[in-house]
Parts: structure tokens; C-alpha cells; sequence
């Protein structure tokens, strides 16, 4: 069995930036309250103005990840695109990217995992190449938070947190033993799926369902978090799933030169060797 190395990455932000002081202009909140409770100062949101979207930023840093991986277009066997945000409800992101790219008609798989999507699409890729399936994998995590926040007073507990951007980064096959992505623990807790959630639009609550009740208070189309919950719920799930993910490569807490965080709202740990 193979083993899978990150060989490139790039990321990509808008440059449109928000910071905590023009968010009080729109709600009722500050830069203390915010930074107090998030650590947050300043995010970056789409200029409605420019050319972002959520399949333009994933190909701008996927452009930077394979320049930087060494290789090129025709080297990647297929994409996996991780956003809860896509361009249109279908078809997925992932056929934008091959499409804008101007890749050869490999396959792109769409990962709609929320927060947690591109640790879910990283293990996706992890997976298919140590079976041998795929050599060079594209992984891509892109977000347009900013189109769809209710950024009133009424959502602060969602909007002063959230912005948008793009991250991707190349895996590749590797036959050196005890390097690269050695194990991902992946979890979730479905019971909970209404603390983290945007109800609709969907198939359950549908557009012109929600046209035709011209309710000026709906907040069903808005992200919605039970951020105590949700904060307190993720403290003792990650502990636990780091645990899960040292135990599994006879690591200890001591060896972990570098922790990285990256969700809340799922548990998962992917434990990666010191070169990668």
C-alpha cells in the first residue's frame, strides 16, 4: 500500500477587508465583544464587485499548489472539492475547477462537509491514493461565507466569524514508509444538526416556498449557530478524537510539534509525519 505526501500548497483570500470596527457600523457589537470571544480582528468577504467566487478562489490558490508541488495540469488524476458554498446548487464545484483549470476530463468528487470539509477531502484523496487508484489528487477547500450571512444584529453570532477564501493542496503518492498523512480519525455527532445548520433553501423548505410566505422574520435561508454548545460540545470531542489519533501511531502528546485546528462543528485528526 502507498502512502500519500503533501507535495504543494496555496491558499487565496479576497482583498476586500473587514474589520471588527466596520462590522460595529452594520450591528451592534465591537472590537472588544469580538475579539473577547473569537480572537478574530479582521476577515476578508467578497467585494460584490470583483470576479470572486467560490470556484474562482478555489482555482486561484489550486493554480499556486500545483506550481508549488512541482508538477503540472496534466499530472493531476482528480479533484475533491469541499465547500458548503458552491457557485450553483449543481452541478458541483469540483467541474468548475477541472473546467477552469482547463484540465483533461478527470474526475471531481464534491465533499459538502461544512467546516470539517477539507480534513473530510483530504481523507478522501489519502484513501484513494494508498489503494492505488490515483497517483496526484488536487484537494481543494473554498468558502463564499460572506453572500449568505444575515449581518444584522440579529446573526452577529455567526457573521462577526466567518469570511471567505480558498485553500488546495496536491497529494501525492509516496512509497517512503512512516511520511505523509499516516492516519485520519473522522467522527461526527448527528444528533446535533440542528445547533450548526441552515435550514433552507431546500428540498424540505424550498424556494418558492419561502417567496410565497413573504415573511420578513424568516431566518431559515441564514447559517445558525448555538455557539456555547457547539464551542463547549467541540472542546471535549477534539480531546478525545487527538487522543483516538496519537494512540493509533504509538505517539505521544510530547511528539506533536504542530497543532493545527479546523472545525468545530465535527471531530476529526489527521496525524501527519514531521515532513510531509
Amino acid at each position: 500500500m502507498f502512502n500519500s505526501r503533501i507535495i504543494g500548497m496555496g491558499h487565496y483570500v479576497p482583498e476586500n477587508i473587514i474589520t471588527n470596527d466596520d462590522l460595529s457600523k452594520l450591528m451592534d457589537t465591537s472590537d472588544s465583544w469580538i475579539q473577547e470571544r473569537t480572537g478574530v480582528k479582521e476577515r476578508r468577504w467578497i467585494d460584490p464587485k470583483s470576479d470572486d467566487t467560490t470556484s474562482t478562489m478555489a482555482v486561484k490558490a489550486s493554480k499556486i499548489a500545483i506550481d508549488r508541488s512541482g508538477l503540472e495540469k496534466k499530472d493531476i488524476d482528480f479533484i475533491i472539492f469541499a465547500t458548503l458554498s458552491p457557485d450553483m446548487y449543481f452541478p458541483g464545484g469540483g467541474v468548475q475547477v477541472q473546467d477552469m483549470l482547463d484540465m483533461s476530463t478527470i474526475g471531481a468528487l464534491d465533499v459538502r462537509s461544512q467546516c470539517s470539509g477539507f480534513i473530510y477531502a483530504m481523507s478522501v484523496a489519502d484513501q484513494f491514493i494508498k489503494t492505488g487508484m490515483y497517483k496526484n489528487i488536487l484537494v481543494i477547500g473554498a468558502e463564499n461565507h460572506s453572500g449568505a450571512l444575515d449581518k444584522s444584529t440579529r446573526g452577529r453570532g455567526v457573521s462577526v466569524i466567518f469570511g471567505d477564501g480558498a485553500g488546495a493542496a496536491i497529494l501525492s503518492r509516496s512509497e517512503v514508509k512512516g511520511k505523509g498523512i499516516l492516519s485520519s480519525h473522522l467522527h461526527s455527532e448527528g444528533k446535533y444538526a440542528r445547533e450548526l445548520m441552515m435550514d433552507g433553501p431546500s428540498t424540505g423548505r424550498w424556494v418558492p416556498e419561502i417567496l410565497a410566505e413573504n415573511n420578513s422574520d424568516d431566518q431559515s435561508y441564514y447559517p445558525y449557530m448555538n455557539g456555547q454548545l457547539v464551542f463547549k460540545n467541540a472542546i471535549t470531542r477534539f480531546s478525545e478524537v487527538i487522543v483516538e489519533g496519537l494512540e493509533a501511531n504509538n505517539l505521544q502528546k510530547e511528539d506533536i510539534d504542530m497543532l493545527i485546528r479546523t472545525s468545530s462543528e465535527f471531530t476529526h485528526f489527521t496525524i501527519y509525519s514531521k515532513e510531509i
